[in-house]
């Protein structure tokens, strides 16, 4: 095996692993306490920001690439870069910086869920 794919395959691992980690974390939250899914997307969320903040998740982004900026504590850490970035510009640029950052993937998630609302018809389910 050469050494790029075995590259790749290490990448995938690493990301597999650490996204995982994450889903495993919020899944015991889930089993084990009274918190509500919508609460456990909003902690998540706020962990990245302050990880991020800490200077605690890029490392952890550098190391695990998609595997740690696709969960939802990827978007805290997105949201914050961004502000972190655009504060370094002005107080204006800390606010509009992370709207910035997140506009293409919020934008994307918008569009996609118009067009599978359009093409496919919704429907109750039969018990």
């Amino acid at each position: 095996m050469s050494e790029a794919v075995l590259s790749i395959v290490l990448m995938y691992i690493k990301a597999f692993a650490v996204g995982g980690a994450i889903c495993v974390v919020a899944q015991l939250i889930i089993n084990f306490t009274s918190i509500t899914a919508g609460k456990i997307l909003v902690y998540f969320m706020l962990a990245g920001v302050v990880l991020t903040a800490l200077g605690l998740y890029q490392p952890l982004v550098d190391f695990a690439g998609a595997g740690a900026t696709v969960p939802i504590s990827g978007f805290g850490y997105l949201l914050a870069n961004g502000a972190i970035k655009g504060a370094e510009r002005g107080i204006y640029y800390a606010v509009t910086g992370s709207l910035a950052a997140a506009s293409a993937g919020i934008t994307a998630a918008v569009v996609f869920s118009f067009l599978m609302a359009v093409i496919f018809r919704a429907h109750s389910k039969r018990n």
